[in-house]
């Protein structure tokens, strides 16, 4: 069934996450019970499956994607995965139009999958979006590499340093960088309020 995905996203250009990466995506939507989950890209739907996998039954995943065909494919996915229709808002359009109309501190899990042009400002509408006690992961975080090799200065490799740097700053999170798949960057917003702000790669 994910292989079918996957091929499916090979087909519409979509870069799908590793098996790792998603194993670790259900991971945490299950370790926070994620029963609202707002995916930033939707792709083939690959991410939202191993989403979907973790939730609990009643959980609901948002995701959002410009491409109509996208989405298409993301549907026929979660079918094909036994997720029922009701368990999946798929909404097409621009992200930074949508996520300004969805409720403050309403999710357990944030995740941003849409690419580095404007993952600053999606991050920062994730941190209004996600919980407290909830997770915040921004997948492709290493962007091939680019990231942690300061030579590198083009504009999605500093975009993506921009918002990994504004997390690390952010004094509320607990933030994470995994080096699984692409690199998945994880920030907990304490439940009690209070963080320390070390951030550190887990290896």
């Amino acid at each position: 069934m994910i292989d079918r995905a996957r091929g499916r996203a090979r087909e519409l250009g979509c870069e799908a996450v590793t098996p790792g990466a998603g194993a670790l995506l259900g991971l945490l939507a299950s370790a926070v019970q994620a029963r609202a989950v707002v995916e930033i890209g939707t792709g083939a739907g690959v991410s939202g499956v191993y989403l979907l996998r973790g939730m609990p039954v009643d959980g609901v995943l948002t995701t959002i994607d410009v491409e109509a065909e996208n989405q298409r494919a993301a549907r026929e996915a979660f079918t094909e995965a036994g997720a029922r229709p009701n368990r999946a808002r798929v909404i097409c359009g621009r992200a930074l139009d949508v996520l300004p109309r969805l409720t403050d501190g309403a999710y357990d899990l944030v995740l941003v999958d849409a690419g580095p042009g404007q993952c600053e400002r999606h991050v920062e509408q994730g941190l209004r979006l996600v919980r407290r006690g909830g997770v915040l992961v921004v997948n492709d975080a290493l962007w091939h590499g680019r990231v942690a090799d300061p030579a590198q200065r083009d504009v999605a490799t500093t975009a993506m340093r921009e918002a990994a740097k504004r997390l690390r700053e952010d004094d509320r999170l607990l933030p994470a960088l995994l080096p699984v798949g692409g690199g998945l960057l994880v920030a907990a917003l304490p439940a009690n309020g209070t963080a320390t702000g070390v951030s550190g790669v887990v290896r």
